[in-house]
């Protein structure tokens, strides 16, 4: 082997090495979060900075972290109905649920190919197949940029996730992280935001309507009244019931 070759081994073997490392730097931040409550995900540090370089952005943050007993159980029931039917039985990744969207993508592009030849159109907006804890990983850990690599590394962290942490605890996490808003971070703010109470005390209406902001809460929160928003919660409030919750 040419020194060339030998120079390339090297370099390929600390490439290895640094991602070795990065993985266990995952696996070690994942199993803290199984006595400590995160302070903050990297997606809520992006948002924290985007806000706070607009004019007065930072005001609109809002955080409260709270426990899974003071989380009520009708959000719990409507966010998994909405998001991830399946959170209870899978273990990180709904691969049915990922060949569904797949289906779905296929037939919106076509549509929209067919619609395309008769003049200017809005894109297919494609259908995500992630479930919670791959939403979780995501949020928790990684840059929002859409790569090969950064979605490979969300399998990972989901399947980190679930083998260090129960379905309760992950549940606990993302209800408190997840964003409900511009700058409205987990359960208790957006229970506050939109309904003027805690978390514990929302109903199951209440609770509907805030799963369903979920997809694209910048989106839809600012427009809490449309008809399909209110057609999608009606869906949610329907399958609340046949869901398992941890």
């Amino acid at each position: 082997m040419g020194r060339v070759g030998r120079a390339l081994w090297h370099v390929l073997g600390w490439i290895a090495l640094a991602a070795l490392l990065l993985q266990v730097w995952f696996v070690a931040r994942i199993a803290l979060m199984a006595v400590v409550d995160p302070q903050s995900t990297a997606f809520q540090r992006s948002e924290a900075w985007r806000l706070w370089q607009e004019d007065g952005g930072w005001q609109r943050w809002r955080q409260r972290w709270v426990p899974y007993d003071q989380i009520s159980p009708h959000l719990k029931r409507a966010v998994i109905a909405a998001e991830d039917a399946g959170f209870v039985e899978h273990f990180g990744v709904d691969w049915e649920a990922v060949q569904a969207a797949r289906e779905r993508n296929e037939r919106r592009m076509a549509q929209a190919q067919r619609r395309a030849s008769s003049g200017p159109v809005r894109p297919a907006r494609l259908a995500g197949g992630s479930t919670i804890t791959q939403q979780l990983a995501k949020n928790l850990l990684l840059s929002g940029e859409r790569t090969l690599w950064r979605k490979g590394q969300e399998l990972l962290l989901a399947w980190m996730l679930e083998a260090t942490l129960d379905k309760r605890r992950i549940l606990e996490i993302y209800l408190n992280a997840v964003e409900w808003g511009d700058g409205i971070f987990g359960a208790e703010a957006a229970a506050q935001h939109y309904f003027r109470k805690p978390a514990a005390r929302l109903t199951p209406a209440e609770a509907a309507r805030l799963a369903v902001l979920l997809p694209a809460p910048k989106r839809y929160g600012a427009r809490l009244g449309s008809g399909y928003l209110e057609s999608r919660t009606q869906t949610i409030l329907a399958r609340m019931g046949a869901v398992r919750v941890p």
